[in-house]
């Protein structure tokens, strides 16, 4: 049998054809006829579908054989910008520094720990680790790259110490499917204490320095199941503190900043009930939020006090609650609901509180002073709030230390690299940490950023982030740009640095970010706004975003190229198929584009708990309204622009079967002869590939082909003497 390579060293390049086996569906009297559906296979197994993605990774390879000396030079471009012998700004805990080091050649990291040589005096946010000769002695806790040595896939989602310094557990995925293993180790010996546990989620707390406490998942990936480990004892003997039995519900995990109790979540898209759990004497979950439809909230702990965000559909952005620990239905308001401002989140200390909210689009952080701890607690006095520089960018929390008055945070733009800052609480005072390091001669003097609004169909304003370089940009039609969307689970896309983004500003790109209904940038109503039956607000948002970057002379549809993963992958294939015209090319990562079959299965992934996100299709309005926007369901005889799309075939999120059969039906009717490729990766999942070279490969594929279908690649002539 000869290869898609062989054929195209005589015939050129000839994409592959999935053969068609008719697959009928019908509901409410319209029947579907997928061709596709062979494509799924749950094991990974089948031969037929392994055979027919990889002629279509062949098909890619061989289509962009001939920019392979372009995308070698993106990546040595993208990898010489990073500094490859580095650290992360070191973390205090007790006596402790910790921290992760990367080494210069490794895909993966160390996690590393050094003695803080003062550890008797007061932390302050001028302390710093010492490095060269005065650096105290380092020690590796764990070195990912020798874990990872035998493995395609790689990722730690856990690694959690225990309160003590003692030990360390640590949950790794090596397959891409989100399924871990739990290890528990000794700091200082690496020696295992006790047998793995197996089967288990990322969600991992200590409870105490002798127990863990841990979620599973049942048999549709669902988190179900939450349990209570003792070290030195066998897993079957762990105690299941609750099983959560409706299938529209998931359970999460976290720990309060003061670690005294861990919080247990059951959540749906709309409601949350909430337990806690006293670390001191781990035993039965207490209720602290029951059971009521609509209301959903997150918890935190600090003294006598349950602190409480809480949103209603009455008080839609949150309000913020506090109750006692011996009687959790005698709440205070402490901050009150806001139509224009929205609580996010909350980070609690010894003497502070500190409120992540968004603003007319925008992050707000505020800091609180809170009364002695044995004092009662009533409404807080107006906050203080920390400026910002830039006029669009993104704001993380940091882990901090509970008990002092320094704030840890991340600042980016994007212009500005990942910067970690300390803010004293008390005195206003902020002190810069550790600035991402960009080799290569970057100066971000050099790029602006703007904010714009487009206006959507319903006369909705609609929120752009923009990045370019201010000596290549003309602004007169004629520059290339990618707009990037998502657009749902009221997640926020904040303007952020990405360093192998570089290589297309520098080349005269410009970089949006349409900020459209169904995330959370502008309040809950954004979200709800863009949901169920007004899903598709999120897709006509993104296109009136790209009509007003061409009338606003930034591009025009023969530059504008359009970016979305997961969810904005689905963004992609439904805005391609309403407006071809638009775009000159797309990417398509991991998307769920076959919106209506999936959500129509309950055996699939997520798939129950995503009802509340979408809508349920076994209901005929539901039904009908998703089959109009479905990616899949509405492929038809036009012209489409360039296309990639990427999948990972481990994938637990959205199933690499969605983007093929997106693929093959496209191959079939698309009247056009541009570029359609699929790359899907055998040793990925969602989240592409897990060393960090290897993602940085995928940006620098990503960056040749919207040069390719720009036709913007360099004669190799032009470059000889």
């Amino acid at each position: 049998m000869s290869t898609i390579a062989d054929n195209a060293a005589t015939y050129g390049p000839v994409p592959p054809v999935a053969k068609k086996v008719e697959h009928r569906m019908e509901l409410f009297g319209d029947v579907r006829i997928d061709n596709y559906y062979w494509l799924r296979d749950d094991s990974r197994s089948d031969a037929d579908v392994l055979a027919y993605l990889r002629q279509e990774n062949e098909y890619t390879d061989s289509v962009m054989s001939a920019t392979r000396q372009l995308e070698d030079q993106l990546f040595a471009e993208i990898k010489g910008r990073i500094k490859e012998d580095d650290i992360t700004a070191p973390v205090r805990k007790g006596s402790y520094y910790y921290y992760e080091r990367t080494l210069t050649g490794k895909e993966y990291v160390q996690h590393c720990r050094s003695l803080v040589s003062n550890a008797e005096s007061s932390p302050t946010v001028y302390d710093d680790m010492p490095t060269g000769p005065e650096a105290p002695l380092e020690h590796v806790i764990l070195d990912e790259n020798i874990k990872a040595k035998d493995h395609s896939f790689y990722q730690i989602g856990a690694f959690k110490v225990s309160p003590n310094n003692n030990l360390v557990a640590y949950a790794e995925d090596k397959r891409g499917n989100e399924i871990h293993t739990v290890h528990i180790i000794n700091v200082e010996t690496g020696e295992p204490i006790g047998k793995p546990l197996e089967n288990v989620t990322s969600y991992l707390e200590w409870a105490g320095n002798e127990n863990l406490v841990y979620i599973t998942m049942d048999e549709i990936l669902r988190p179900a199941k939450v349990w209570l480990h003792k070290l030195g004892t066998e897993q079957s003997s762990d105690i299941c503190l609750y099983h959560e039995e409706d299938d529209t519900f998931s359970l999460e995990l976290h720990a309060s900043e003061s670690e005294q109790f861990l919080f247990v979540a059951s959540e749906s898209k709309t409601t949350t009930i909430g337990w806690y759990l006293d670390v001191s004497k781990p035993g039965e979950l207490k209720i602290l939020m029951p059971r009521v439809c609509g209301v959903d909230a997150s918890f935190s702990h600090r003294g006598n006090h349950f602190f409480i965000r809480r949103r209603t559909d009455e008080f839609f952005n949150s309000e913020l609650l506090a109750c006692p620990i011996d009687n959790i239905f005698e709440t205070s308001l402490l901050i009150p609901h806001r139509k224009s401002v929205k609580i996010q989140d909350l980070q609690l200390f010894k003497d502070h509180l500190v409120l992540y909210e968004r603003e007319n689009g925008l992050q707000k952080v505020t800091v609180y002073d809170l009364p002695e701890i044995d004092k009662p607690l009533k409404g807080l006095e107006s906050g203080r709030r920390i400026e910002f520089i830039d006029p669009v960018y993104s704001v993380d929390r940091l882990e901090s230390q509970f008990s002092t008055s320094i704030l840890r945070f991340s600042y980016s733009s994007m212009k500005t690299p990942p910067s970690v800052y300390a803010y004293d609480m008390n005195s206003g005072v902020s002190v810069l940490k550790k600035v991402e390091t960009v080799l290569g001669g970057f100066d971000a003097s050099n790029y602006v950023t703007e904010r714009k609004w487009a206006t959507a169909f319903d006369g909705t304003q609609i929120p752009l982030s923009i990045v370019y370089h201010k000596n290549l940009v003309k602004l007169d039609s004629s520059d290339p740009l990618l707009l990037y969307g998502y657009g749902s689970y009221e997640i926020c896309i904040d303007p952020y640095f990405k360093g192998s983004r570089l290589s297309l500003l520098d080349r005269g790109f410009i970089f949006a970010i349409a900020h459209i209904r169904g995330g959370g940038e502008m309040g809950r109503p954004w979200y709800e706004n863009g949901k169920f039956l007004n899903k598709k607000n999120t897709f006509t948002d993104f296109i009136a975003c790209a009509e007003y970057l061409i009338e606003n002379k930034y591009c025009t549809s023969e530059k504008l190229c359009i970016d979305g993963r997961s969810a904005g992958g689905l963004l992609v294939g439904a805005v391609l198929n309403m407006r071809p015209d638009l775009f000159k090319a797309a990417i398509a990562g991991v998307p769920f584009v076959d919106v209506l079959t999936t959500m129509l299965d309950p055996t699939i992934p997520l798939t129950t708990s995503e009802w509340e996100e979408w809508g349920d299709p076994r209901k005929e309005e539901f039904y009908f309204y998703m089959k109009s926007y479905s990616p899949v369901d509405n492929v038809k005889a036009q012209k489409y622009p360039h296309i990639l799309v990427m999948a990972g075939l481990h994938d637990p999120r959205v199933m690499y079967s969605e983007p093929a059969k997106f693929v093959a039906k496209l191959r079939d009717l698309k009247t056009d002869d541009n570029m359609l490729l699929f790359k899907c990766q055998f040793g990925a999942g969602h989240f592409s590939n897990s060393g960090r070279f290897e993602r940085l490969r995928e940006d620098a594929f990503v960056c040749a082909f919207l040069l390719k279908a720009l036709d913007m690649i360099p004669d190799p002539e032009s470059h000889k003497s």
